[in-house]
């Protein structure tokens, strides 16, 4: 999973083509408990599939793409949010929510 710097926030949201971006906090538990559901999703791709963004560094996209709680999925393509998934119920779950995201 790729930590996104600063400034990579905004443009990664914008970028062209379909991105998979996890936002979540450090001082959260269960977004602990969804990375690790994310990390076995990329060994099962084989490949790095996601995006990591620290809500608590980027306050102000937060608020712009009404992210209402983390952990969350935001899904974009072509710089438009597609889907936001903050129920990560299992592994099972969320390869069935992503899949269809996932270019081989």
């Amino acid at each position: 999973m790729q930590e996104m710097q600063s400034g990579d926030g905004k443009r990664t949201l914008d970028a062209p083509g379909t991105t998979l971006i996890f936002i979540h906090s450090p001082f959260c538990g269960t977004c602990h408990l969804a990375r690790k559901m994310l990390t076995t999703l990329e060994v099962v791709f084989n490949r790095e599939v996601f995006k990591e963004l620290n809500a608590s560094l980027y306050p102000e996209l937060m608020k712009k793409y009404k992210i209402e709680s983390v952990p969350c999925l935001v899904v974009t393509k072509q710089g438009q949010i597609k889907q936001k998934i903050y129920a990560f119920h299992s592994v099972s779950h969320m390869y069935e929510q992503v899949v269809k995201y996932v270019e081989y």
